[in-house]
């Protein structure tokens, strides 16, 4: 019997704080505080961070302006790329209008053409990511971009980005990621203390809190909570443990949640760009290059867009082993193409290498397929269940 009763009230703030968080841009613009707009976890916050600005997270997770965007986009194409240019296109995302920059990357062939019909409209600057991340020349080529785009907002900004600047805000950001860890590592405890809709509700509110020392704090006492009524004997019933890989999640994507809480099992990690993937390696405060330092922490975020993607084997290892996970779901958006290729690998190295059931969930922003979606998840559940009750 679940016995928790009073932990969901504290996670409400971080539920509101994209709402919110119109509003507190709106405020920060008027104080004259610039705002860069970026689409990707490999863009480098502490550069930003160092240049006096803020950033924030403008990819779009609903369908609303997908048609506007195919009056100018291919309408096979991933509906992030085209949600994300719909509503930069149409200024209905107050993120996107209060930017002063919008910083792209190369992550895949769609966006880096998307950008191109999108500084016809506002201040664009684009990153080259590599499309190898295990060799030097890579990581050169990664260190350079780095060095350019700090010198790109030195001169945009009209400020100086001193090293000891950028240590000062890599310290910060190693502190933030800390506390985001010991958050969502509630997910390792068993009998399970929250579900997965309230880790990601804090972990993708917490993009739009934009003060970090204020982030900190509200995460460093939220698990503080839960720890002290998980001890206090507030907890879940024991339930399919599920960990959540693939396209990056958030609006209408989190139907998959949903699916798959309603339908009997717990969502206990999530590997992937709003959780654990550009959280779990800081950024290594001893290095003296800063550049190094930071080149050598964002190149091996496990992201399909680059070969070879050992880093996300690595972390599903070793989350699937700490979070105790009985299956993974591989959740990857309509024509995302470096997902979907890299499903049959990953699907590969969990049924082979780790022994793990798993599940490719194909979806978009729309809700058509929940039901389908539904049928799929609970099917899936059954099997975790049945394995489950054969073992004992």
């Amino acid at each position: 019997m679940e016995l928790r009763t009073s932990l969901p009230e504290i996670f409400d703030e971080f539920g509101e704080a994209r709402r919110q968080g119109f509003l507190t841009v709106k405020e920060i613009k008027e104080q004259g505080k610039p705002v860069v707009g970026v689409y990707c976890t490999f863009m480098p916050e502490e550069l930003v961070l160092a240049g006096g600005a803020i950033q924030i997270s403008l990819c779009s997770t609903s369908d609303e302006t997908i048609p506007d965007a195919e009056e100018d986009l291919p309408r096979n194409l991933c509906p992030l790329i085209k949600s994300s240019y719909g509503f930069g296109k149409t200024d209905k995302c107050p993120y996107f209008y209060f930017s002063d920059l919008v910083v792209g990357e190369t992550t895949c062939d769609g966006k880096k053409k998307m950008y191109e019909y999108m500084e016809e409209f506002k201040d664009t600057y684009l990153m080259q990511l590599p499309h190898m991340r295990d060799t030097e020349e890579s990581k050169k080529l990664w260190y350079s971009e780095l060095v350019r785009f700090k010198e790109k907002l030195e001169d945009f900004l009209d400020v100086e980005i001193t090293d000891e600047k950028i240590s000062e805000a890599i310290v910060l950001k190693n502190r933030e990621r800390q506390a985001k860890q010991d958050f969502y590592r509630l997910g390792q405890l068993n009998p399970p203390a929250i579900t997965g809709q309230e880790i990601f509700q804090v972990m993708y509110g917490s993009q739009y809190k934009f003060d970090k020392e204020e982030v900190i704090q509200m995460l460093e006492e939220t698990t503080a909570k839960v720890k002290e009524k998980y001890e206090a004997g507030e907890r879940l019933d024991a339930k399919p443990r599920i960990l959540i890989t693939g396209s990056p999640m958030g609006g209408v994507t989190e139907k998959v949640i949903r699916a798959i809480e309603e339908n009997g099992g717990l969502v206990v990690a999530y590997e992937n760009c709003t959780v654990a993937k550009a959280v779990e390696r800081l950024v290594d405060e001893t290095e003296e290059d800063v550049y190094q330092a930071l080149t050598d922490k964002y190149i091996n975020i496990g992201c399909a867009c680059m070969s070879n993607n050992q880093p996300r084997k690595e972390l599903l290892s070793q989350m699937i082993d700490d979070y105790q996970v009985d299956g993974v779901i591989d959740m990857v958006l309509q024509n995302c193409i470096p997902f979907s290729v890299e499903s049959l690998k990953i699907k590969r190295f969990l049924n082979e290498e780790k022994q793990i059931p798993y599940m490719y969930l194909e979806t978009d922003y729309s809700t058509s397929d929940i039901e389908q979606i539904n049928t799929r998840v609970t099917a899936f559940i059954e099997m975790l269940e049945e394995e489950t009750v054969c073992t004992q």
